[in-house]
């Protein structure tokens, strides 16, 4: 069956193991995360305070979670994947993307990001689920609207994110300085255990979403084109 459609990450169709109708936003490429403000100078002759990572907390982009399922035709098996896009605000274009692969029959799952372009691939990523340990995971691959980033974890991690209120990630931006995303995993025990979407109903669903991102970001350029000041009148020509 047929699992694409037009979302925030059509890049990770390409690494994704199946086609995702959940990770598709061609229209709106994924906003890179802002870099870390620089520590203020430290007065002469005083040492520098130690600066702590940038922490950003992100807002899911739909109202809940939603979980795709398809056969994976190669290894004859099904797979489901739980996902969803957070951005600054709810009402803004996503930052950052978060699935949960699932292969019947498999003890390994996949967390997978579409992180933001702009970080450092080589040191990878860290995420953790509240206060429970941290699990380290590398980059995959990029695209123009984003990097693929993943993690192979075992059943104990996404347990503790189905119970669990915030999944804090972290990554180095240009400036070789940590920055922290906070993910609300609120609902997604209940998706990830829940029944999959049906996918015509999922790419209606996305389709208004489109619609809807697009009119704000029409309604926005309106806003600034009439706060911009009119262009002064062009000088008399002599005679």
């Amino acid at each position: 069956m047929s699992l694409s459609s037009s979302r925030f990450t059509a890049a990770l169709v390409a690494g994704a193991l199946l086609a995702s109708p959940a990770f598709a936003q061609a229209q709106k490429p994924a906003a890179p995360a802002a870099p870390a403000a620089p520590a203020p100078a430290a007065p002469a002759g005083q040492p520098a305070a130690p600066q702590g990572p940038m922490k950003v907390d992100l807002q899911p982009s739909q109202p809940q979670w939603t979980k795709v399922c398809g056969k994976d035709q190669a290894a004859g098996k099904e797979i489901c994947y739980t996902t969803r896009d957070f951005g600054a605000k709810a009402d803004q274009p996503p930052v950052l993307a978060l699935a949960v692969y699932d292969v019947k029959g498999d003890d390994i799952k996949i967390v997978r990001f579409l992180m933001p372009v702009g970080l450092m691939l080589r040191p990878g990523f860290r995420f953790a689920v509240d206060k429970g340990p941290v699990t380290e995971g590398a980059y995959e691959i990029c695209f123009p609207n984003g990097c693929f980033a993943e993690a192979k974890v075992k059943k104990d991690v996404v347990e503790a994110a189905k119970k669990g209120t915030n999944m804090a990630v972290s990554v180095k931006n240009q400036a070789n300085m940590e920055v922290v995303f906070n993910l609300p995993l609120a609902g997604f025990g209940a998706a990830f255990d829940g029944p999959a979407v049906d996918p015509k109903v999922l790419e209606e669903q996305q389709k208004k979403l489109a619609e809807e991102l697009q009119k704000r970001a029409e309604e926005e350029r309106k806003k600034l084109e009439s706060q911009q000041p009119a262009a002064p009148a062009a000088p008399a020509a002599p005679k």
